[in-house]
């Protein structure tokens, strides 16, 4: 490689890298806003004193290296799915290690329903949570201003989530740079901070660790719930690895962002083993009087990018959900029209922004809100290692004492995490548990919804090749032209097909049975893009193949199919596609109160032809009766 060459691709990889930590660490990047000030809140009754200080810097320096460093950095980005990495990438990465007709391929597919719940959870909490505990820093000015903290926050909410339909790429230039400026900035404050008073690195040894467990018992198990907030983000690490690679992000994670966190936290315990009484907001207290005010700003922008990060990720995800199969199919907006990936769901923006103004009206400040934050994110950490544990034995092939050892060690500081954050049930965590099961319930009730039309629709239709078969008996007139029918199973005979017969009495020269299938994979390869088989008697059997980051342009894809003998005037073709009327029995299907639901996302849900793209000037639609 040239010098030249060299260097460019040096510069790229910086690039990426310098991206990386505007987009991916916004979340855990702002956590020393708060993650020591709640492990001194008044409820856990910690003394700020040297022992608890450097007890609960080591639990979190450790927390850094053990979950965030070595079981995501290291660990779970090598389990990418073609690039791609996110909760049901791995569930999918998961699903293809297992045997055919494995019994743990429905718990996975539970699992990463579940997780995907989770992440919805975090993407409400983390705005509301992040925002709040940076305008807090206005009382330090003067009490007077505590009463305008959570106008404030509406405002900056307000203004972020109507800026989404400019789309994430825009945000980013705007927000971008200032992420790192903010690292550079609290590494500096800690190490001022340190270098006054060093004996806070004393909490590097993990025996401080220990020792914090064996003076406090109980109470250090509860502060667990606050040591957490400084992972927040950590699976960010894994989520956004298709935008940046694995190598961008670790980099970034080893040489800017870690050191930076470990500054400013130490930096932190250093100022209260000094001054106990800053122990009420240690990260503001750290900064100087004058340079406050432009510390409040900087620190809005970086929790406005924090939330932005998890947003995005959010509308990145329901995309990932809707052409899997667990979410009906809504309305998506491309921002960007050279970047992949960069999309607008509004339903999902709608929603967000609601539940997030709730949660900021209804916990009013951030230390009321950390435990329901935490229990999203140490839920989404321990599925995330079970499907790591079942990936190594079952895919990877792992000895097993290796799995013994780690999984079981990750499963422990899992579990502890979150039964840390789930004991304050009544004091917060109950909002996530309530978000998760709502959105677990939406996307099973979709899936086996969809299940139950398909079945009860194969169920009264032929065979194609029995009704090619039959129909020649006593052939309809022939019309000119191609007609595409759309439907799930072009392997049965499509109701639009069968319904065109009765009441227009024609077939097209050329009928063409296209179905749709989502891979998953990211994106699908060329060799897997399509499957094209002759039936005879002007009939083809075709199924066109995306992956779940794809955006399925049917039109787009069936153009590109002349070479492979699926020739015909796009100008000279009609598609066909059925339109379910669908009614519920309580005798049969799911519960009612669940049938009605996915009756209610039916009638919502975006037409399957919109969303395909099929030009509406050359499509008929007729509709079909189906009793769940």
């Amino acid at each position: 490689m040239s010098a030249h060459a060299h260097a460019g691709t040096k510069a790229s990889k910086n690039a990426l890298m310098f991206g990386a930590i505007g987009v991916v660490f916004g979340d855990i990047g702002t956590s020393p806003l708060y993650t020591l000030k709640e492990a001194f809140g008044e409820h856990y009754g910690l003394a700020a004193n040297q022992a608890n200080i450097l007890g609960i810097l080591s639990l979190v320096f450790w927390a850094m290296i053990l979950v965030v460093t070595v079981k995501y950095v290291m660990i779970i980005t090598r389990a990418d799915n073609r690039g791609e990495g996110g909760i049901l990438s791995l569930m999918s990465v998961v699903n293809r290690a297992l045997p055919i007709a494995s019994p743990l391929t429905y718990a996975v597919g539970i699992l990463g329903i579940l997780g995907t719940a989770f992440f919805f959870g975090d993407a409400v909490i983390t705005p509301a949570m992040s925002v709040l505990s940076a305008v807090e820093g206005l009382e330090l000015l003067t009490p007077k201003l505590h009463k305008y903290i959570i106008p404030v926050v509406l405002v900056v909410l307000a203004a972020l989530f109507s800026f989404q339909r400019y789309g994430t790429e825009k945000v980013g230039k705007v927000f971008g740079p200032i992420t790192t400026v903010w690292f550079f900035c609290i590494a500096i404050l800690g190490l001022m901070q340190i270098i006054e008073n060093p004996v806070v690195l004393q909490a590097l040894n993990p025996l401080h660790a220990v020792n914090f467990f064996m003076i406090n018992g109980k109470a250090a198990w509860l502060v667990l719930g606050a040591v957490v907030l400084c992972v927040t983000g950590g699976e960010a690490l894994y989520a956004d690895m298709g935008h940046f690679g694995r190598m961008p992000i670790r980099n970034a994670w080893l040489y800017i962002v870690l050191p930076s966190l470990v500054l400013n936290y130490f930096g932190q315990g250093s100022l209260v083993l000094a001054d106990p009484s800053a122990v009420n907001n240690p990260f503001y207290n750290l900064v100087p009087e004058m340079l406050l005010i432009p510390m409040i700003i900087l620190a809005t922008f970086a929790t406005v990018i924090a939330s932005q990060a998890v947003i995005s990720g959010a509308f990145s995800l329901a995309r990932q959900a809707m052409q899997l199969g667990y979410l009906p199919r809504l309305q998506l907006k491309h921002t960007s029209a050279h970047t992949i990936g960069q999309i607008y769901v509004p339903w999902v923006n709608y929603i967000l922004f609601i539940t997030v103004i709730g949660l900021v009206l209804g916990f009013q400040s951030s230390s009321a809100m950390a435990a329901a934050y935490g229990v999203s994110v140490t839920g989404s950490m321990l599925i995330d290692t079970v499907l790591m544990i079942i990936l190594a034995s079952q895919g990877w092939r792992v000895k097993s004492w290796i799995i013994w050892v780690l999984g079981v060690s990750y499963l422990v500081i899992d579990i502890a995490l979150f039964s840390a954050n789930a004991i304050k049930f009544l004091h917060g965590a109950w909002v996530p548990v309530l978000l998760g099961i709502v959105v677990f319930t939406i996307m099973r009730t979709w899936r086996h919804g969809r299940d139950l039309v398909r079945a009860q629709v194969n169920r009264d239709s032929l065979r194609i090749e029995h009704f090619i078969k039959s129909i020649m008996v006593e052939p309809p007139l022939r019309v000119p032209g191609t007609a595409i029918f759309m439907t799930p199973s072009n392997d049965y005979l499509p109701p639009s097909m069968l319904h065109n017969l009765k009441h227009n009495k024609v077939l097209h020269e050329h009928n063409i049975l296209l179905s749709v299938d989502t891979l998953s994979v990211p994106r699908a390869d060329d060799d897997e893009r399509y499957s094209i088989s002759d039936l005879g008697n002007g009939f083809t059997r075709c199924t066109l193949r995306f992956g779940f980051m794809e955006d399925p342009d049917v039109p787009k894809a069936l153009a590109t199919l002349k070479k492979a003998g699926l020739d015909f005037d796009t100008m000279d073709t009609t598609y066909f596609a059925s339109r379910e009327a669908l009614t519920a029995k309580a005798d049969q299907g799911m519960v009612l109160w669940r049938d009605k639901l996915f009756l209610f996302m039916s009638r919502n849900a975006t037409p399957a032809t919109e969303f395909f793209g099929i030009p509406g000037e050359r499509l008929v639609e007729l509709g079909t009766k189906v009793v769940i």
